[in-house]
């Protein structure tokens, strides 16, 4: 598939990251500053500390200073960096899927030794709902399906400002059911299709799990949500914590609602704040898992402990030197690939055929680890 283009200043900075990001973590804390960067208990990731500091050697405008056209820009961009050689499966189609007023464009990663009728993956990714597109998240697809063994299908779902909520909840109600609905055209069971996401793909394939569950549609198998925006109406204590500097910014997340929530509209509406439906009880099964450094942490973590409140099988995994976006960060340097690499062992264990799943000793619950 096509890669994101680079300038050549940028294409010099790529070819450097991958040796930088290989030296000793002593050595990145010395190039960083010396000090190990701490916050809420917590100890920064020594790759991280010295990618922010470098990130400041050339800085670039937050995603809330410019128009969503240059943001979108922006993102990928900065993907790009980090992207390094596309990860080998069997085969990437660029594909159509329904959308809500038309078909959508998807591409379906197939990994190597898949046999099919198997385990899928639907997958929506992150980007405020406002930027992000297939070839951002195209790394990660790409890891997930070779590490899980699944095929993932990423959908190209409409974005705000354009097309604001409703539109891109609509897109991927109308997807999942398309790709459900023709699972054996795509070489996938049925019965073992999960949904997931990052950050807004998180928010949106909770409210596919909540919609379909009520009824309305095959329900997936499993929810994969990394790092989800799951409430619109408040700003938690990880928001102060974690306003700037680290990526995702308060500001930025203001930016993104402002565009993708109407003038009027009801941000409690669990269509926009799934933490706050009525109900969880019957959900899929689900892996949440969020970053310590990160704005969104506080809301993700309530909503993995209301799911296991409602008797739903969670498992919670806070990578406490992480910060949002991590699983943009699987193409160079180990932090982000191995925080992945756990989630795709949930998927994998969660869409294995019956037969094959490990019989649980004593009921699961929510286990949360710092």
């Amino acid at each position: 598939m096509p890669q994101i283009p680079l300038t050549t200043p940028d294409r010099i900075q790529a070819t450097f990251l991958g040796p930088i990001l290989g030296l000793p973590a002593r050595a990145k804390i010395a190039l960083s500053g010396g000090v190990p960067h701490t916050a809420d208990g917590q100890t920064l990731d020594p790759e991280l500390q010295l990618l922010f500091a470098m990130r400041k050697l050339q800085p670039q405008p937050e995603f809330s200073d410019v128009a969503p056209r240059e943001a979108r820009q922006l993102i990928r961009r900065e993907v790009a960096l980090f992207a390094g050689q596309p990860i080998a499966v069997a085969r990437v189609d660029d594909v159509r899927v329904a959308g809500a007023d038309g078909t959508l464009a998807a591409r379906r990663y197939v990994p190597e030794g898949f046999t099919a009728p198997g385990p899928g993956l639907v997958y929506f990714h992150g980007g405020g709902w406002v930027i992000g597109d297939l070839d951002t998240h195209d790394q990660t697809c790409r890891f997930l399906a070779q590490r899980a063994g699944v095929t993932v299908i990423s959908v190209d779902y409409r974005l705000a400002p354009e097309h604001p909520f409703p539109a891109p909840i609509d897109d991927a109600l109308a997807a999942f059911g398309d790709i459900a609905a023709n699972a054996a055209g795509h070489g996938l069971d049925p019965e073992r299709i999960a949904v997931g996401g990052d950050s807004a793909g998180g928010n949106i394939s909770a409210v596919v799990s909540q919609v379909t569950t009520a009824g309305k549609g095959l329900a997936p198998a499993f929810q994969l949500l990394i790092y989800p925006a799951v409430d619109a109406t408040r700003e938690a204590p990880s928001y102060e914590l974690f306003a700037e500097g680290l990526l995702l910014t308060r500001e930025d997340m203001r930016w993104f609602y402002g565009h993708y929530v109407p003038e009027g509209a009801d941000r409690a509406d669990a269509r926009i704040s799934p933490l706050l439906a009525d109900d969880l009880s019957g959900l899929p099964p689900a892996y949440v898992t969020t970053a310590g450094f990160d704005a969104l942490r506080d809301e993700g973590e309530a909503y993995a402990e209301r799911l296991r409140d409602a008797g739903v099988p969670v498992t919670l995994r806070r990578h406490a030197g992480l910060v949002h976006g991590f699983a943009n960060l699987v193409g160079k340097g180990t932090c982000g690939a191995l925080a992945m690499a756990e989630a795709a062992g949930a998927l994998q264990v969660a869409l294995a055929p019956a037969a094959e799943k490990p019989k649980p000793k004593r009921r699961r619950t929510a286990a949360k680890t710092a």
